[in-house]
């Protein structure tokens, strides 16, 4: 796969996109990495995995995969345990970056998602402005009336019903559930079995999420792709966008499985740190 010569440029030139609502920023736990350490909440799901475990016994051999840590916890101690640990973790919200509140002042970005369980894309939007709505994922455990796949919820945090959250001019969109404002998420295997099985068909994905992707293009950051899960989310949320498609990855420390998964969805890899794409990002409007 041919990786761009010149980054700083094409960086430079995606902030403007995104600016101007053509991109949609696609964002993984990593982009928790832009503030200074200590961090208050797992960066990554293998980090999250190793938090829970020190809350509950967990085999050894599954200790470093999350959502099989996940549903051993919901097997054996209750899925309200799982929950109980989840929002304790996730309760802290981490300040927002550079890269945060630089994205929640692009009042002409239709859509944000953000893959991780934190508040801080949420706060970020609070901080800056009010026409947002939040569409978050809901777990198996959770799921009632008739739309069992997602909840939608005002700026302010009250539920709301879909079609007046998609009114909003910026959605942020949490696939995987979010600790705030219910404490919702999907965790375990048993969560990811049904959501698997149907997300492929997009059953699961809010009307508003299909169409506003439908003429965007999509950045990765702070995303990685070493799990099964982890791809099969980021093709299906992003294969009915128009394109084009780029992620600011570590090409070297990428797996193999990770870049035959970004050669076979077109995915052009710009290999740089994190920190300085955001910067460059941020460099192309003021933040509000």
């Amino acid at each position: 796969m041919n990786i761009p010569a010149a980054p700083h440029e094409i960086v430079a030139d995606l902030g403007r996109q995104i600016a101007a609502g053509h991109l949609i920023p696609f964002l993984g736990p990593e982009v928790l990495t832009l503030t200074p350490e200590p961090w208050p909440v797992p960066t990554g799901a293998r980090e999250l995995s190793q938090r829970l475990c020190k809350r509950v016994a967990v085999p050894g051999r599954i200790r470093n995969n999350m959502w099989h840590t996940a549903q051993y916890i919901e097997t054996f101690r209750h899925r309200m345990t799982l929950d109980k640990l989840m929002l304790e973790i996730f309760k802290p919200v981490p300040e927002p970056s550079l890269l945060h509140r630089w994205l929640a002042g692009r009042t002409q970005l239709p859509l944000i998602i953000d893959t991780w369980y934190d508040g801080t894309m949420a706060q970020a939007l609070a901080e800056a402005r009010s026409d947002w709505a939040l569409f978050q994922g809901t777990s198996k455990a959770r799921r009632t009336g008739d739309a069992p796949w997602f909840r939608s919820y005002a700026a302010d945090g009250s539920e709301v019903a879909s079609a007046e959250a998609a009114k909003a001019t910026t959605i942020l969109y949490k696939p995987h559930g979010a600790a705030l404002p219910a404490g919702d998420v999907l965790a375990s295997d048993a969560d990811y079995v049904e959501v698997l099985t149907d997300i492929d068909i997009q059953t699961p994905i809010p009307d508003t999420i299909k169409e506003r992707r439908t003429e965007m293009g999509v950045i990765f950051l702070g995303c990685r792709f070493y799990d099964q899960i982890l791809r099969t989310f980021a093709r299906c949320l992003t294969k009915h966008s128009k394109g084009p498609r780029y992620a600011v990855v570590p090409w070297d420390d990428l797996t193999p499985n990770e870049k035959k998964f970004m050669e076979i969805e077109k995915i052009t890899p710009i290999s740089m740190p994190l920190a300085q794409a955001a910067e460059i990002l941020a460099a192309t409007a003021p933040v509000l």
